[in-house]
């Protein structure tokens, strides 16, 4: 439903109860009337486009009967003070969270509230910045059990009062705030919490050895992004609630217990990504019967992976470690394994071909190892959108390995694969792919025009020959919305649970690490984000010859293009001033002829050029972005010059020279005139004249 609530005529409904208007296109303000109703108890205008200030102050007549408040997700701003609710004695919840210029203020002013909250949902507000550092509002509500102060950049210590024998509370979410302190004085058992989410703070020491003890119902635990120090209690696997466990981005040492990953029988998600932790992978566990997301990466995890691995575990992200050893999946039985990488250990031996029976593999990285021998040929080719087998000693022929039809990024670089790319026309999804430092050869085919998903191609170093096909300035290398659904993820599965009448939900979105892509000279490692913001091809250091296609001019939407070390000859075609969204244009090292094309000069978003070593000639780009490249963008290039002061060609290291240019007839002459009518009247000083004659005796 849209519009707006001032239309509607709620001035006549003085007996109206509830009024569930939220998860709408309502707009406008907020229309006075609302809050004069006098029956209301419950009021629901949240998830709607409402905008300016709360039509209530101090002398509001609240309805004797109002319970509930619910005006999240708008963009209401103002200033809110909680006193103007002195006079509602029977309020229970009030959620005003996600209204970020909304100015919430919590002081008591001399008044005690007549109320008790059971709901208190504050997150993304302009927050009164005392609320935890002088409590006396929420020292008030001895009821309170569901409580949001999240993302509100709140200083101060680590509210330890909130976790004593006479609080209440079920649901705690302090989240992206700026406190510090620890949790280390958590005495009091917490018999009542399910949730508790201290990420994105500044906590640190170590948590409760007995952590079991203080929250011995725990569901969800989300300590992640702090700088929680010490080990991961063994005492956790004795949470038998506990479902969502994050301690991931903190500095946690020592070793893992096995118990986490065998007996936690409701844990469904364990992050443990980016600390010091170490010992054996896994702790030697072999079966993953509960839990089924893991991530262990950017770790010092040490060991090789059981050789008989079971359970229901859909997500594995064993990154950044110091693995070790062969990969043996022999026995391996985890028929749900959506998600595996290994990425960035020290893995050896052959790429084991009983890979092939993880058959609900969609993404797959096993980059950065030692793996040798030839990709696994599957009898049945895995249903793969994501594979990355990068930096390691591979050879081969690839495509047997996976279902063309569903790969959407395939990252093959740095290894030694051979042959010509003719089975790359049927990655018919493909959006990123990455072929360089190889041996491919041959042509490149005009049938890979076809790949009209394209949006990064990177096929450098390798000994690709011929020309380039003109079809190529076809391809719309465009982000759409709908790239962002084809990107690889998994299943998507939502984690979630209910606390009551308060739902958390995780929503599962999974990347892996992403890939490499040189751009602007330098490599840079990306993921889903720049994958939405960058275009590429780079063909650079291969045999590839002719003249450069017109038609790439045609690709407005491409950000980079590397076509250096080949051996192009002819003119820069003037199109490329088309290239609109360009800012990487490289074409160094071929034998290209002729001027550059006044046209480069309208490309405003250009901020790495270069042409060097070429035969190119004529005068030099002084217009728009052209006037902050540097000589070195030009060297080696001895006929261009600058053609706006008295500067010579570009010599060959890159500075501009004072010699003239042989290529302008009339200043040569001009020269060469000057050097003879030099000569002659230097001969005729020495001979003729009595100064010149008496210099020549003492000489």
């Amino acid at each position: 439903m849209s519009g707006n609530l001032q239309n509607i005529g709620l001035k006549k409904l003085q007996n109206l109860r509830e009024l569930h208007f939220g998860s709408n296109q309502l707009s406008g303000s907020l229309p006075a009337s609302v809050f004069s109703l006098p029956r209301l108890e419950y009021l629901d205008l949240s998830e709607n486009l409402f905008q300016g200030h709360i039509p209530i102050n101090s002398s509001w007549k609240c309805s004797s009967l109002l319970q509930t408040i619910k005006l999240s997700e708008n963009m209401l701003s103002g200033k809110f003070d909680f006193f103007c609710l002195s006079n509602c004695t029977k309020l229970k919840e009030i959620d005003m969270s996600r209204n970020t210029d909304l100015v919430v203020q919590a002081k008591l002013h001399g008044w005690i509230p007549k109320f008790e909250l059971k709901t208190l949902m504050l997150s993304w507000c302009n927050l009164d910045k005392s609320i935890i550092t002088e409590p006396h509002f929420l020292r008030t509500q001895h009821h309170l059990q569901f409580l949001d102060l999240s993302n509100n950049k709140l200083p101060g210590n680590m509210p330890n009062w909130l976790f004593t024998n006479d609080m209440t509370l079920v649901y705690l979410d302090l989240s992206n705030n700026s406190l510090v302190g620890s949790l280390d004085l958590i005495l009091q058992h917490q018999t009542n919490l399910k949730l508790v989410n201290i990420s994105l703070n500044q906590i640190e020491g170590q948590l409760p050895a007995n952590i079991s003890s203080v929250f011995p119902i725990l569901r969800i635990l989300d300590v992640s992004y702090n700088i929680i120090s010490g080990v991961v209690p063994s005492s956790l696997c004795n949470i038998d609630s506990m479902e969502y466990l994050d301690l991931s981005n903190n500095n946690f040492t020592g070793e893992v217990q096995s118990c986490l990953f065998t007996d936690c029988s409701a844990l469904e998600v364990l992050k443990l990504s980016n600390n010091s932790l170490g010992g054996m992978i896994l702790d030697g566990a072999s079966n993953l019967s509960f839990v089924g997301e893991i991530y262990l990466d950017n770790n010092k995890f040490e060991g090789t992976l059981p050789r008989n691995l079971s359970g229901n575990v859909y997500i594995m992200d064993l990154n950044d470690n110091k693995m070790s050893g062969e990969l043996d999946t022999s026995l391996w039985n985890l028929p749900l394994l959506e998600v595996l990488s290994l990425a960035s250990n020290g893995l050896t031996g052959d790429v084991p071909p009983e890979i092939c029976t993880l058959t609900s593999l969609l993404m797959l990285d096993l980059s950065d190892n030692y793996f040798t021998g030839r990709i696994p040929n599957c009898s049945i080719t895995l249903p793969l959108e994501f594979l990355s087998v990068s930096r390691n000693s591979l050879s081969g022929f690839p495509n047997t390995f996976f279902n063309s039809s569903y790969i959407t990024a395939l990252d093959l670089s740095h290894n030694q694969f051979t042959g010509n790319l003719e089975w790359a026309q049927y990655l018919s999804q493909i959006s990123v792919l990455l072929l360089s430092w190889n041996k491919f050869e041959g042509r490149i085919s005009s049938n890979l025009c076809h790949l009209q998903y394209l949006s990064i191609i990177d096929i450098s170093h390798n000994i690709l020959s011929g020309s380039i096909p003109p079809c190529i300035g076809g391809i719309p290398f465009e982000y759409h919305d709908a790239y962002l659904y084809a990107w690889p993820t998994a299943i998507g599965n939502i984690f979630g649970g209910g606390f009551d009448d308060m739902d958390f939900s995780y929503n599962m979105h999974y990347d892996l690490q992403g890939f490499t892509f040189t751009t602007k000279g330098n490599p840079h490692r990306y993921g889903r984000n720049f994958f939405m913001l960058m275009s590429g091809i780079d063909l650079s250091s291969n045999m590839l010859s002719g003249e450069i296609p017109r038609e790439i001019g045609n690709l407005s939407h491409i950000k980079s293009l590397n076509l250096s070390n080949n051996f192009f000859v002819g003119s820069i075609p003037a199109t490329f001033g088309n290239l609109s969204e360009i800012e990487s244009l490289d074409l160094s090292y071929n034998m290209l002829n002729g001027s550059i094309p006044r046209q480069l000069t309208w490309l405003s978003s250009i901020e790495v050029f270069s042409v060097a070593y070429n035969n190119l000639s004529g005068c030099l780009p002084d217009s728009g972005q052209f006037d902050t490249f540097d000589k070195n963008s030009y060297k080696g290039n001895k006929n261009l010059r600058s053609c706006t002061s008295s500067s010579g060609p570009v010599a060959p290291n890159g500075t501009v020279g004072s010699t003239p240019d042989d290529s302008d007839p009339i200043l040569y002459v001009v020269t060469a005139a000057s050097f003879v009518l030099a000569f002659w009247a230097t001969v005729t000083f020495v001979f003729c004249h009595s100064f010149g004659q008496r210099v020549l005796l003492k000489l």
